[in-house]
């Protein structure tokens, strides 16, 4: 089983938007796939339609009141389960804080489902928290969707800087950039000068109204506008992605 992780410091930067589409291209491939809704906001749920089933589920899960197992439910696609966020997930950090061991938490919750996933995203919340170091101690890849700007690159640097200091295995860390507006020179500069850094895919997802479209549609791109740009985009990121994380 692989773990990949979405994440990164900011909000906004199309992280819910590239779990669900790069976790239905998985599952179409036969991959057995399971999404958790680690953010409160709860938007990959939505985006499936889910909604939690238990009352504050997340907080449930993290203090081991309930097994990963009894939280799962099918979506509407084959081979792609969800995990479905609630508000309860708001105290991850405060739960985590009062455990022994917590940053190995993630991961050992993400034990007992290893037998019936190829594949786990976990849509993650932004910041840099508890929550955050298990997280990145129990993904196997750590994907930081940037958007092409001063701000999102200083974020990038900030991240990949407490990586370094706190001795997380830079390895794990892949970039791609996403919401690239052509119409912006700076999108284009900052864009060739971090290709120069290995970390970064050579695919990005461009800032599109069918991107967006997903929150009318509460689906994947693929099943309503699998022949837009934006869908052929993320099908091109989930080949790199499949190559280096995957196969």
């Amino acid at each position: 089983m692989v773990t990949i992780a979405l994440y990164n410091l900011k909000g906004g930067v199309g992280k819910t938007a590239a779990t669900i589409n790069l976790a239905y291209l998985a599952a179409t491939e036969g991959y057995k796939t399971l999404v958790w809704d680690l953010d409160p906001q709860g938007s990959s749920s939505f985006y499936l339609g889910v909604h939690s089933a238990i009352k504050n589920e997340a907080k449930k899960i993290l203090n081991s009141e309930i097994g990963l197992t009894e939280a799962i439910q099918h979506s509407d696609y084959e081979n792609l389960d969800i995990i479905p966020a609630d508000l309860s997930a708001r105290h991850a950090d405060v739960l985590l804080n009062e455990m022994k061991q917590s940053k190995k938490k993630i991961a050992s919750i993400l034990s007992s489902v290893k037998k019936e996933y190829d594949i786990v995203f976990l849509d993650c919340p932004p910041g840099i928290s508890f929550l955050h170091d298990a997280i990145f101690y129990g993904a196997d890849w750590i994907l930081m969707p940037n958007i092409p700007t001063t701000l999102s690159i200083r974020s990038f640097e900030s991240v990949l800087a407490y990586c370094k200091e706190n001795e997380v295995d830079i390895s794990k860390l892949k970039c791609f950039f996403s919401m690239v507006d052509h119409r912006k020179n700076l999108h284009h500069e900052v864009i060739n000068e971090f290709y120069k850094d290995k970390l970064f895919f050579k695919n990005y997802i461009p800032y599109l109204s069918d991107v967006e479209k997903m929150g009318v549609n509460e689906a994947p791109l693929e099943t309503f506008a699998a022949s837009s740009y934006a869908a052929q985009c993320f099908r091109d990121l989930w080949k790199e992605i499949k190559k280096t994380c995957i196969d």
